[in-house]
């Protein structure tokens, strides 16, 4: 059995799992990303997103699929329902089914100021400690999630000083970088206190890519990298590489707002998720990084 055909049966498996008896009527290849591999199934019912990936890291899938449930759970923003995941015996590939979201008109004006609103709702949703019963991913990276009862040293270890240790594997440490961050790490509660913090349910990967708006007008979340850790973090994301119009800030200070000197910590948020750049794709990420550094006195 090829290898198309082998997941379009696993696929139609774990869819009569679901409920949905088949058989399978289509299947289109569409666009999935940087990383995973994407294409629209039909049956006679429905239409189902399914994302693949011939050689998956272990359980990616699976931590999505976990990190959509806990955002669906929080009842505060829209996600893709989960229909099912699985593994394809013959080849070892993966796949996530979701539900299919047709998409509609621009990301600007209400759906922006409504999904500010939204992120303002999915932030109240908290638990007593930082971290994840699990750990999970970021793109194709691991994301470690142990608890820690302090947002300082959950954000020292699991998040700077994790990917500092991976860019060491990957040789992207130099000696300067290397100092640079150690210095920031050891001096994190100069910068951030811990009495404003909040053990908050963060998507963990809010980049513009991550959000989109449904045929009715509405924004939904797309692949989260899903912990419990300070909210300025994930809004850091947000103004990484652009994609969220001022409506959303607004919207979003309305319904919650910051602590001051949010604007003062927003770079340092923002290093964990240029470390993950720099892992990812390499040294093009540095002189973001090391002018961070530069910024909180550490390079």
């Amino acid at each position: 059995m090829g290898g198309m055909e082998a997941l379009t049966g696993a696929v139609g498996r774990a869819l009569e799992e679901a409920g949905d008896p088949g058989p399978i009527a289509e299947v289109r290849s569409i666009a999935g990303g940087d990383i995973n591999r994407a294409m629209q199934v039909e049956t006679a019912s429905r239409r189902y997103f399914v994302k693949w990936h011939p050689t998956p890291q272990p359980d990616v899938f699976v931590c999505e699929a976990k990190g959509l449930a806990l955002l669906a759970a929080a009842g505060a923003a829209r996600v893709p329902a989960v229909i099912g995941a699985g593994r394809v015996p013959e080849s070892g590939a993966a796949f996530l089914i979701l539900e299919w979201i047709e998409r509609g008109g621009g990301k600007s004006g209400p759906a922006a100021a409504e999904l500010g609103r939204q992120l303002a709702g999915l932030h109240r949703a908290r638990q007593a400690r930082y971290g994840l019963d699990h750990d999970n991913y970021i793109g194709r990276l691991p994301q470690p999630n142990t608890y820690a009862d302090s947002w300082v040293s959950f954000y020292a270890t699991e998040r700077l000083g994790a990917q500092r240790d991976l860019a060491a594997q990957n040789g992207l440490l130099p000696t300067s970088r290397a100092r640079g961050l150690a210095r920031l790490i050891a001096s994190l509660d100069r910068w951030i206190d811990e009495s404003t913090c909040q053990p908050s349910l963060l998507h963990g990967d809010l980049w513009g890519g991550n959000w989109l708006v449904s045929a009715e007008g509405e924004p939904v979340l797309i692949d989260p990298a899903v912990y419990y850790g300070d909210r300025e973090a994930d809004l850091a994301m947000t103004h990484l590489f652009g994609g969220f119009p001022q409506a959303f800030y607004d919207a979003y200070q309305e319904a919650f707002p910051l602590a001051p000197g949010y604007t003062e910590r927003e770079p340092l948020y923002r290093l964990y998720y240029l470390l993950c750049h720099l892992n990812l794709f390499g040294e093009g990420y540095g002189g973001s990084v090391d002018a961070i550094l530069r910024r909180y006195g550490g390079g």
